[in-house]
């Protein structure tokens, strides 16, 4: 995410592939959902009407979820058209990937097929550096190099994994495998570790239980068929469980 020249109220504070970010007047951020998509490090971009609506609202499903489960986020509320409101996260510069199945890079930097079990869970961590290419990196590295305290990290693993199971488990009832997921976290204003970012198909692997087909965003980056339809498939889906939980 590239840092914006602030100006009036109404510039974007940040802006990424993904997203636009607003300070309003009442110290909460508007997160404002784009349709664009990319892949391969912004080699590859296309935009889809709607992508932006579905994933927000994705979002604030998926973090009431998780903070009725005692979660700590930073969502306070959707608003239309497609925007996520929170609050403000001073966020670490570390981008966390839980893995429950081979794929994507691991399966080339291991030369394994797609769709092995990893059991238990695999966590992996990455610097949050676009100009790198956000490489992989140890803990070890995060915290001599980068001088990330290793309380912390130990606290943003246990989180992950515990957000791992809770949303194994809901997508399994919607007949979604969680394949794999990136997690951003940040610190507010009472020093507490948060999630943020967001939880949608752009940030899962998410493949049907019964036929495998993948209904994430590796469907454009590999032209595995209609993106939006995927999409749409997993929040329908995804939608009719929740229901049932509210």
């Amino acid at each position: 995410m590239k840092s914006v020249t602030q100006g009036d109220s109404s510039a974007p504070i940040y802006e990424g592939k993904a997203k636009r970010l607003f300070r309003q007047a009442d110290g909460l951020i508007r997160h404002e959902f784009k349709n664009s998509a990319t892949a391969f490090n912004g080699q590859k971009k296309a935009e889809f009407e709607g992508k932006g609506l579905l994933n927000s609202k994705m979002s604030a499903k998926l973090f009431s979820l998780l903070e009725k489960e005692g979660i700590l986020t930073h969502f306070v509320r959707w608003e239309e058209p497609q925007s996520l409101i929170t609050r403000e996260l001073k966020m670490l510069p570390i981008e966390l990937v839980v893995r429950n199945k081979v794929a994507g890079s691991l399966a080339k930097r291991l030369g394994i097929s797609e769709g092995q079990s990893i059991e238990p869970p695999l966590v992996e961590w990455f610097l949050k550096d676009d100009a790198k290419g956000d490489p992989q990196v140890s803990e070890g590295i995060l915290i001599s190099l980068y001088h990330q305290k290793r309380e912390v990290l130990k606290e943003m693993k246990t989180l992950s994994l515990k957000i791992n199971a809770l949303l194994r488990e809901v997508y399994h009832e919607a007949d979604l495998e969680l394949v794999d997921f990136k997690l951003e976290f940040g610190i507010d204003s009472m020093m507490r570790i948060c999630l943020g970012d967001e939880i949608s198909p752009d940030t899962s692997r998410l493949w049907d239980v019964k036929t495998g087909e993948k209904l994430d965003k590796d469907r454009f980056r590999f032209e595995l068929g209609d993106l939006m339809q995927g999409y749409r498939e997993i929040f329908q889906r995804l939608e009719k469980v929740l229901e049932k939980k509210t």
